[in-house]
């Protein structure tokens, strides 16, 4: 009989922690959730181990067991494991991210099949007493024959109409119906693509799929799904952002029906009932963002990750994990196949071909056989400027807004301008809480930080002199909307960012408008730069994009031209020819010349070379340990003294030692250790589990680990919390690893904050 469980509780602590059975009480199953006591609160965790061997002696009774049998997949605790493992982050925090909210605050594992009604076509029914009755049947041809019980009853109708018209034969419950369109003609490349991906259905392979913009990745994708539907079994695709769902399930909907999705878009209750579709093996298909990944299927057969570069796929807070490299291991665990598509392979996926890791299959070509646009460098050094925009640019706009195109300005800053200041004195405005300048939203009137969020109202004379000179520099999307508008005024603009799209319905609206293909401009943040189609742009326009190659990041420049390629790939889609025009004060600058001169292609090779020269991912890998407090000189302190950890050196003002709090104040259950997992990263290799005590064989010296700093982080100052970072790198993920782990149970100070950020996005 099972005494003591081991439970993933959902708090900030590196160990799970040992709860007993109550006597007469039916224990959980691994992977079941249970209500625990936790200090004062009562928490919802996961089963992790019955009867542990190591378990702790003196432990507190479970609340409540909520299930009877796992709630989770087999493969899911293994990953859950894996994921504490190699982000080093909290196990009870870990499975937390993985359960959708509903789950975690206990509610019942149970869904409904959508409530959908449907016109029963040829019923001769006498509702000539029954006016509201009919008006639910014009209603429901209005929408096309059927509508959800959830529209009915919104457009005024009742449940008890809708039973009426059931008894009477005139509406019966069924499935939303759907018309169907057939596989489109693939080109040779195309096909060529699809073959090889059907032969290489059955087990594991890590497949690149690098098109060209307009390309057809998207119909590569359905087809391939298609044999996996074909054999029962299910799919799942990783989209970056929401904005690319819906037009993403309208056009799997339209090939294969219903489709379930997965976002934050969505209330609790939806979240969970996609989640427990897929569980159950009522969804074959689901599309979702990021935290998608975790979801568990019943018979996963395809993971499609689109967009792999992206880096909207790597979480910034909290759990700090890849959706793609988590997409990796979850498909190599599973044994089938991954499909990572893009026109901008980010670079850590083309040394994994060049390793031999993934395989590679190349879309040269658009699927329209339309030409791609050629990247087109134009120099206003010496031009003057209004709002952000040259004459000579100007002047190509009207070219193509006459002959009745569409053009594109992309400019990838909101608001009016990001910089407001007094033209007397030189005051600025600058956020309070960060070290960041405030921007300047003149439809709003206010100036805002677009880091923590904090908003007032411009001042009407200057803080500091008190003149009334103030003026605002810079262009972003806002100004460059006004200036458009003034120069342009018998054309249409729609400006796009997440100022004027703040929900999908709204968003939808927009793009709507755009697809019509009316004469007109279109200005918009990178929202605008992937996923989407737009046949009748013929002009796209870049407004100091390429800004990134000068970032002190090494990543930055990688960004800036996926960047560019992406938002290029907008303009000539269709039988009209494409062009595309880089407004610069820099048209020397060695990176961009490269992009333009040898595409993204020759780009890549050359940054990916430079990588390797100076010892940087994924040459080496990289993890940062972050730590932030309101007094400045504590996080640098702090992580002072990691490093002498790290290192094996005594530090001055002594070295944290690791610890085990065995006698927390509210005694939870008891502490269990932490389990120790292998790890399989984008870079491929399994680490060897317990790497940290193993010692190296005799004559070999350990792999080499390098650590920077302490070094301020890029924005030293955020929310009023001083930030210092330091750098790990180190030739193998063993090396890494094996050190961070040494940090696992480093005590740190109450009023610090600290994470580890394992192959970060941003590195300065």
């Amino acid at each position: 009989m099972v005494s003591v469980v081991r439970i993933a509780v959902p708090v900030p602590l590196a160990q799970a922690f040992d709860y007993s059975v109550p006597e007469g009480g039916v224990a959980p199953a691994v992977g079941a959730r249970v209500r625990v006591r936790f200090a004062n609160r009562i928490l919802v965790g996961v089963c992790l181990a019955l009867d542990p061997e190591d378990a702790f002696a003196e432990t507190k009774p479970l609340v409540e067991v909520l299930d009877s049998t796992s709630v989770l997949t087999e493969d899911i605790l293994r990953l859950g494991h894996w994921l504490a493992a190699y982000y080093h982050h909290p196990i009870g925090e870990v499975f937390a991210a993985m359960l959708p909210n509903a789950a975690l605050q206990g509610a019942p594992l149970t869904w409904c099949p959508p409530e959908v009604w449907l016109r029963v076509r040829g019923a001769v029914v006498d509702l000539a007493r029954a006016p509201q009755q009919r008006a639910l049947l014009e209603f429901l041809e209005g929408k096309g024959g059927w509508a959800s019980g959830a529209a009915i009853r919104a457009a005024g109708f009742t449940s008890a109409m809708i039973a009426a018209l059931v008894k009477k034969g005139a509406l019966k419950a069924g499935e939303r119906p759907y018309e169907l369109e057939q596989p489109l003609p693939l080109t040779a490349d195309q096909h060529r693509v699809v073959e090889d991906y059907r032969r290489s259905l059955r087990g594991f392979s890590a497949n690149l799929l690098e098109g060209v913009t307009g390309s057809g990745k998207t119909e590569v994708y359905l087809q391939v799904i298609g044999e996996v539907l074909a054999g029962g079994g299910q799919a799942l695709v990783l989209v970056p952002e929401i904005v690319l769902t819906p037009q993403t399930v309208a056009r799997f909907q339209r090939r294969y029906g219903a489709v379930d999705v997965l976002h934050s878009g969505l209330n609790d209750q939806e979240r969970l009932t996609a989640w427990l579709r897929c569980r159950d093996g009522a969804a074959r298909i689901l599309i979702g963002t990021r935290s998608a990944v975790f979801t568990p299927f019943k018979k996963l057969g395809l993971i499609v990750v689109d967009e792999e570069h992206d880096a909207s796929f790597k979480q910034q807070d909290r759990l700090r994990y890849s959706a793609r490299d988590v997409a990796v291991k979850r498909a190599k665990d599973l044994n089938i196949p991954l499909l990572l598509g893009s026109a901008t392979p980010s670079l850590e996926s083309l040394e994994n071909f060049r390793c031999r890791r993934y395989r590679r299959q190349v879309l040269p070509r658009r699927a329209t056989g339309a030409a791609l646009p050629r990247l087109q460098v134009l120099d206003i050094r010496g031009h003057r400027l209004q709002d952000g925009l040259s004459q000579p640019l100007l002047l190509r706009m009207a070219r193509h807004l006459d002959a009745g195109g569409q053009v594109l300005v992309f400019l990838n800053r909101r608001g009016y301008a990001p910089i407001y200041l007094c033209a007397a004195c030189g005051w600025q405005a600058v956020c309070s809480a960060c070290d960041a300048r405030l921007t300047l939203h003149l439809g709003r009137r206010s100036l805002a930080c677009h880091h923590c969020g904090a908003e007032q109202p411009p001042p009407p004379v200057c803080p500091a002199c008190g003149r009334a000179d103030l003026t605002a520099v810079g262009i972003g999307t806002e100004r460059a909307e006004a200036a458009l508008k003034a120069r342009f005024p018998d054309f249409s603009l729609i400006r796009i960012d997440r100022d004027t799209t703040r929900t999908q319905r709204r968003l939808e609206m927009q793009l709507a408008k755009i697809r019509r293909g009316e004469p007109g401009i279109l200005v918009g943040t990178q929202m605008l730069a992937k996923g989407h189609h737009f046949p009748n742009i013929t002009l796209v326009t870049a407004i100091n994009a390429d800004a990134g190659f000068l970032s002190a990041d090494f990543k930055a420049p990688e960004r800036t031209a996926q960047l560019l390629i992406q938002v290029a790939g907008r303009a000539g889609r269709a039988n009209r020819p494409g062009h595309v025009w880089i407004q610069t004060l820099q048209p020397d600058n060695p990176a961009l010349q490269r992009l333009v001169e040898a595409g993204y292609a020759g780009f890549a090779d050359h940054e990916l070379a430079n990588r390797h020269r100076l010892g940087m991912p994924p040459a080496r890998h990289m993890a940062l340990v972050r730590a932030a407090a309101a007094d400045p000189e504590t996080p640098r302190r702090f992580l002072k003294q990691l490093k002498a950890l790290l290192i094996g050196k005594p530090s001055a003002d002594g070295a944290p030692r690791p610890h085990r709090d065995a006698a927390l104040a509210s005694r939870p259950g008891a502490v269990a250790p932490a389990v120790q997992q292998g790890r399989l990263g984008a870079g491929g290799g399994a680490a060897k589990a317990g790497s940290v005590a193993k010692p190296p064989r005799a004559g070999k010296q350990p792999d080499p680990l390098e650590v920077l700093g302490p070094a301020p982080a890029p924005m030293p100052r955020l929310a009023n919390l001083h930030r210092q970072q330091l750098m790990l790198l180190a030739a193998s993920r063993n090396a890494l690893h094996g050190a961070l782990d040494g940090l696992a149970e480093v005590r740190a100070p109450r009023e610090l904050r600290w994470n580890i950020d394992v192959d970060p996005l941003d590195a300065f």
